[in-house]
């Protein structure tokens, strides 16, 4: 192949890493939300609950999943063009990253086949934690791209960092909008 078409490759790997990106965030908030929703009276919970699982199919199916499939295959055709990545030591622990994400959206799937199937799922409050997982993912793989170099320990801070700031956030807007509703109770707002 000619090396002039490896820019090319290279962006569209960058665009289906965006959109699954785009994918993994709104997954997770429409699953939030699917899960508040649960705690709703009659009509409301089951108008909301078809309309986010009407939602997340669509998401999942139309966008993430292919998103997913298309920047792997975009990065191993930038592998195979360009071998020598895989010796340096910055692909390596992108690569760790990759395989963390992987892990993420298998869960993501199964909480995907829990609200399809009616089943218990975690509640709002460890789905808005959970969300922020993705959000470390990419800030460590951007980074590592783009600086192309590791230096472990700073990036191991800025994520504890990260991850710490994301938690308090969601502690605050936990507290400025009041308990969590339990969806097992079936009562809006216990």
């Amino acid at each position: 192949m000619d090396p002039a078409w490896y820019p090319v490759i290279k962006a569209l790997h960058l665009i289906f890493m965006v959109t699954f990106f785009a994918g993994t965030f709104y997954i997770v908030r429409l699953f939030i939300y699917h899960r508040e929703a649960l705690a709703k009276w009659e009509p409301d919970r089951t108008i909301l609950t078809r309309q986010y699982a009407l939602m997340e199919r669509r998401l999942w199916y139309f966008i993430t999943w292919p998103s997913l499939v298309l920047m792997a295959l975009f990065g191993i055709w930038m592998l195979v063009l360009n071998p020598a990545l895989l010796k340096q030591p910055w692909m390596h622990a992108k690569l760790g990253l990759v395989a963390l994400l992987l892990v993420y959206h298998g869960v993501n799937q199964r909480l995907f086949a829990r609200l399809r199937s009616g089943g218990k799922v975690w509640p709002s409050y460890a789905l808005r934690l959970w969300n922020e997982g993705a959000t470390l993912i990419l800030f460590g793989v951007v980074f590592l791209a783009s600086l192309k170099r590791i230096q472990w320990y700073y990036g191991v801070v800025g994520l504890v960092v990260l991850g710490a700031v994301l938690v308090m956030a969601i502690n605050l807007y936990r507290r400025k909008r009041g308990t969590e509703p339990d969806a097992e109770a079936g009562k809006p707002g216990a």
